[in-house]
């Protein structure tokens, strides 16, 4: 139980990775760039359903706040018990 709680800390944490290097251009090649990339891997199986499902809002993506709201209410909380 602890695992899977750790394990849904550190996605969240990777979805707060990813929206913060959003908002900074990234240099080609450069270590943050490897770093956006692997967050994109990580990161892309539940934003990209979400980001399909969800209405455009202009130029915002709403879809990490839906995922980080459904990891920590939904899995977190209900799921697994985590605190």
């Amino acid at each position: 139980m602890e695992l899977l709680c750790l394990i849904c800390q550190l996605y969240v944490l990777a979805i707060f990775g990813r929206v913060i290097l959003s908002w900074f251009p990234l240099s080609r090649g450069g270590v943050a760039e490897q770093v956006n990339n692997k967050l994109l891997l990580v990161t892309e199986p539940l934003l990209g359903p979400i980001r399909r499902v969800m209405p455009r809002m202009g130029m915002l993506d709403l879809s990490p706040l839906i995922a980080l709201l459904f990891i920590q209410i939904v899995v977190m909380r209900l799921l697994l018990g985590c605190s």
